[in-house]
């Protein structure tokens, strides 16, 4: 058996580990699309470490875009194996792989618009689509759902364990059960680690002891801000900006899971009477189906969020809360002077309406801009954490004149002590620890963090490195 690295390697995105056994049975732990900007994101998400046809399923750990969103692709490539995921994630694909392929189709028009402008500069080719709407349909076609902690058969020598990574609805763990050359081999992959103590989903469930474990080290470097300390600041922020200033208050984030989060969040403190009477818009049609689909996984559920719907019934809706969905809505923020809380996709601010919104409002010093979550280095929210002082959008260059606030506490993945409590177990019984979905140098941090805590054996695989777990 061995295990060659495709995406998520020294990098954030693109999620993708290739399992091969002596068989030749071949399994995918996630396909995930390379998120960010440059050309070598477009030349990463054309490429292959393997041929999609020779691929026999694909294990899915839950429906981000960095981990799934390759699979139409995968499809369109001539992949006719069964995608194997929860039942929660099958319900988020279905409305976010549609999303991501009507996003694909406008940065394509919007790339071959700009080209054909400038006369085709001499070698520059036309764009097509990585996939299209088209595509999503026949990909749905090929998903199978499952349950928690319920082993279930792939193949006649490799059975899969789901359990709750509370990183996410319908998150999961995975855990493969392969029998070869007589012998029993535990491979684990975390996923994305999800947080304890963190509202609406459940905590992180440990998985079983393995032999090999994939782990992913997004915040291997850092520890995150407690929970009444987010609250707190989170509403001085709201408070500081839309009735001191009387400015926006701008969140970028991901359309499923951070923004139902601070929904969430909100809607407590408006049923508590300290959210101030500002309004509140959330601008996204994405979030808007997301947040439906959340309401139809009670689930996976916390206790706490199950405790708050016995007070009220709808958890992610308040009197002065508003989802838009038409662009006339979206533009309709925009002209307006009115002091509120706008939140809009993407997270990274590298794609969708929140580009729109930082270019009406990113020079006006009234207006914050709250990050809450990582940002890939090169996209315009990794340029705003590191403090730039212009940025450009849709061509021209905005000064940064409103302030820019960041709460990485609002993040769905673990900090180092978090991820550490959730592997920890493992420390006796695994042989090799592939650390993944991490930037190189915070890798290193890692894994020098994990050295003393136990762990011997750490590798920091490279993009399509491959390893032989045989012995």
């Amino acid at each position: 058996m061995e295990i060659k690295f495709c995406g998520a390697a020294q990098f954030v995105t693109g999620s993708s580990h290739l399992i091969t056994l002596e068989n030749g049975f071949r399994v995918l732990l996630d396909c995930g699309l390379f998120q960010g900007k440059g050309k070598h994101i477009w030349d990463w998400n054309n490429q292959w470490h393997f041929d999609p046809k020779t691929i026999d399923a694909v294990i899915l750990s839950h429906a981000h875009i960095d981990h799934s969103g390759r699979i139409p692709q995968l499809v369109r490539r001539g992949f006719t194996g069964t995608i194997h995921c929860t039942h929660a994630t099958r319900s988020l694909c279905s409305i976010m792989l549609l999303d991501s392929a009507k996003i694909q189709e406008r940065d394509v028009e919007w790339y071959n618009k700009k080209l054909l402008k400038k006369r085709r500069r001499k070698g520059k080719k036309l764009r097509v689509p990585l996939y299209t709407s088209e595509d999503i349909t026949p990909t749905m076609e090929r998903f199978v759902s499952y349950g928690y902690d319920r082993w279930f058969r792939i193949h006649e020598n490799v059975e899969v364990l789901f359990r709750d990574a509370g990183h996410l609805l319908g998150s999961a763990s995975v855990t493969l059960r392969i029998q070869e050359n007589g012998e029993e081999k535990l491979l684990g992959f975390t996923g994305d680690i999800g947080r304890p103590d963190r509202p609406i989903l459940r905590d992180p469930f440990k998985m079983p002891e393995v032999d090999y474990l994939i782990c992913e080290s997004t915040y291997g470097s850092k520890e995150h801000e407690s929970n009444p300390e987010q609250t707190d600041k989170f509403l001085n922020i709201i408070k500081e900006t839309c009735i001191e200033s009387k400015g926006k208050l701008i969140i970028p984030a991901f359309s499923v899971g951070r923004t139902q989060e601070i929904v969430y969040m909100l809607d407590k403190l408006e049923t508590a009477g300290r959210l101030p009477k500002i309004p509140v818009y959330v601008d996204s049609p994405l979030s808007v189906n997301a947040t439906q689909v959340y309401g139809a996984h009670p689930e996976c559920f916390d206790d706490k969020l199950n405790e708050y719907l016995l007070i009220d019934d709808n958890p992610f809706g308040f009197n002065d809360l508003n989802y838009i969905r038409s662009v006339e809505g979206s533009k309709a923020l925009n002209e307006s002077q009115e002091p509120c809380i706008i939140i809009s996709s993407s997270g990274m601010m590298n794609a969708g309406r929140i580009r729109h919104h930082a270019f009406n409002n990113l020079e006006d010093p009234k207006n914050t801009f709250l990050i809450v979550g990582y940002c890939s280095p090169d996209t315009a929210g990794g340029l705003l954490r590191e403090g730039v002082e212009q940025l450009k959008l849709f061509g021209e260059w905005k000064a940064v004149n409103a302030k820019i606030q960041l709460m990485d506490s609002f993040s769905a993945h673990a900090d180092r002590s978090e991820m550490l409590s959730f592997i920890e177990h493992q420390k006796d019984r695994c042989k090799k620890l592939f650390l993944v979905h991490g930037e190189k140098d915070v890798q290193e941090q890692f894994k020098e963090y994990l050295h003393p805590n136990g762990f011997e054996t750490i590798h920091i695989p490279s993009a399509g490195e491959t390893f032989s777990l045989n012995e």
